[in-house]
């Protein structure tokens, strides 16, 4: 499986779940975008996912400063952090430009521009599970298949999204695709952005100090 099929896996998913109800009006850029009923229990708990996502988050970046860039591992781990850096930057200017009214208080997906806090438009926290898994698809994808399973964060996290009505389907994809694109990036670079800041101590690693 290549990293492209991987995604169009997960836009499937997202399209499947525009299926499940009519487009509420016909506005052309919202067309797959509905509300699926609310759901809140269990693992679709907000704490649940939040919790699960920063944990990975400060494991990944405790493991980037341990195992330094100077390794294959460590490597990916600081651009699985710049990728996530990357993605949080993007969405919060995004949201700001676009003002789009969150399905938990109106019916029409086509409720943009509305300034104020209607920060819908894209999903951050799906942007920041698609950076997150997007560097170790990349690099370990072709040797490790089972690499691939790690799509399932996003998709978990993505489906979430859209059961709280925090996000509109369309929200929940382009937070895949900046997260995505950002690991991606960082991914391409030859030096972690991050490693070209920090101290050269950063480089090498905690684990050699000791």
């Amino acid at each position: 499986m290549t990293l492209h099929r991987g995604f169009a896996l997960a836009i499937t998913f997202a399209a499947s779940l525009a299926l499940h109800a009519p487009p509420s009006n016909a506005c052309v850029w919202s067309s797959i975008d509905h509300k699926i009923g609310y759901d809140q229990s269990g693992v679709w708990n907000p704490d649940v996912y939040r919790n699960f996502l920063i944990g990975l988050s400060v494991a990944q970046v405790g493991g980037a400063l341990w195992e330094g860039a100077e390794s294959r591992f460590g490597k990916t781990m600081w651009q699985g952090v710049d990728a996530q850096l990357i993605g949080a930057a993007t969405v919060g200017v995004t949201k700001r430009v676009f003002t789009r009214v969150r399905p938990s208080e109106t019916d029409d997906p086509c409720n943009w521009f509305a300034h104020g806090s209607n920060y819908s438009f894209p999903s951050e926290e799906a942007a920041l599970s698609a950076a997150l898994v997007t560097p170790y698809i990349l690099e370990y994808g072709s040797e490790y298949p089972a690499t691939y399973g790690l799509l399932l964060l996003p998709l978990y996290v993505g489906a979430a999204r859209l059961k709280a009505q925090a996000h509109w389907q369309s929200d929940v994809l382009f937070g895949w695709a900046i997260g995505g694109l950002a690991g991606w990036y960082a991914h391409s670079r030859k030096t972690p952005i991050l490693i070209e800041i920090l101290p050269h101590g950063v480089m090498v690693g905690l684990k050699k100090r000791f």
